[in-house]
């Protein structure tokens, strides 16, 4: 999907393809490179296109195009939205990570995760354009494996930020910033899931925090994939417009013969981002003020014993994840009646 071409021309030049697709040549860095995209594509999704060729973060990224004015700064505009044309060039301005210090703190915090009801939710998942580009997510996007998949097993897969460690707050030692008790949250339900990382971040920060928080090789259980920004997709709402979501069905679409609806659930602080999966999704409470809260913080003890409690089940998609809760109270009543 992308490639570095050999043109003599010096910024980027629109061509369609069809009437969605288009190929877009661009020039960083004093290369140039080819991506494509499509029209329902945002502008965020073109971003994470030249991300894939160039390495520049999208939030490090500066798109210049004649008579636009600043609608290349919004990542959620639609690029048919955008006046595209041959004869116009656009330029990226941005610097790769590696060249820079960076503070992954400096990342925009999401504070308001919005509810979006049943009907809309269904709507979102069931919309065309987002089966268009969930499919094309899953050409363009591979998922390499740390650890191999395991015949029988469930899958979680985790977030990163405010689910497992305190990405906000500072701290001398990346250890004090952790969620309590993750490493025997994860040996445990090991035993019944295969566990995947999924981050709305970097792939280099990925691999960064947990290989921090001894995630990668610890010895009482196994990681069995890493996913990153570039797996999310850009969903259209009617009440929200548009916002980047993390679809389940790009996993199960690579692997098809272990994982699908009924065998998958996925924690997140967001709930927006299982809207593509919503029976898939239980969203946990975020851990933040590690400082203050590390010592009274018990989420993943309690979410320990729901995953087990659940694992015997067939289908998980046909539980309402947000009573896990009472779940948990009335698996306790049944054991000490019994």
């Amino acid at each position: 999907m992308a490639s570095e071409t050999s043109s003599s021309a010096t910024a980027v030049a629109v061509s369609p393809l069809t009437e969605e697709e288009m190929t877009l040549t661009v020039k960083w860095s004093g290369k140039e490179y080819t991506v494509r995209v499509c029209g329902d594509d945002t502008v965020g999704e073109l971003k994470r296109r030249i991300c894939e060729v160039t390495n520049v973060l999208p939030k490090r990224q500066k798109l210049l195009y004649p008579k636009v004015g600043s609608k290349l700064a919004n990542d959620s505009l639609l690029l048919s939205q955008i006046p595209l044309k041959a004869s116009l060039k656009m330029t990226m301005i941005g610097t790769v990570e590696d060249d820079i210090l960076v503070d992954p703190v400096e990342t925009p915090e999401i504070i308001d995760d919005f509810e979006i009801g049943q009907d809309e939710a269904v709507d979102i998942k069931d919309k065309e354009v987002n089966k268009q580009k969930l499919r094309r997510r899953i050409e363009q996007y591979k998922i390499e494996l740390l650890n191999p998949c395991r015949e029988g097993k469930k899958l979680l897969v985790l977030d990163i930020d405010y689910t497992l460690f305190d990405h906000r707050s500072t701290a001398e030692n990346p250890l004090e910033l952790m969620r309590p008790y993750l490493h025997e949250f994860l040996s445990a339900v090991y035993a019944e899931y295969d566990i995947m990382i999924w981050s709305a971040t970097s792939m280099k920060w990925v691999e960064l925090k947990m290989g921090q928080l001894g995630v990668l090789n610890n010895p009482d259980y196994k990681i069995t994939a890493l996913l990153d920004h570039m797996a999310m997709i850009t969903v259209q709402s009617d009440t929200r417009g548009v916002f980047d979501c993390k679809p389940l069905g790009l996993i199960w679409a690579h692997f098809p013969e272990y994982y699908s609806a009924k065998n998958t659930i996925m924690f997140d602080d967001l709930r927006r981002n299982f809207v593509m999966n919503p029976q898939n999704g239980l969203t946990i409470k975020p851990f933040r003020k590690a400082h203050a809260n590390r010592n009274s913080d018990q989420e993943l003890v309690k979410l320990t014993q729901y995953l087990l409690a659940i694992a015997e089940l067939d289908d998980l998609s046909s539980l309402d994840h947000r009573n896990w809760e009472s779940f948990n109270e009335d698996s306790f009543k049944r054991r000490r009646h019994s």
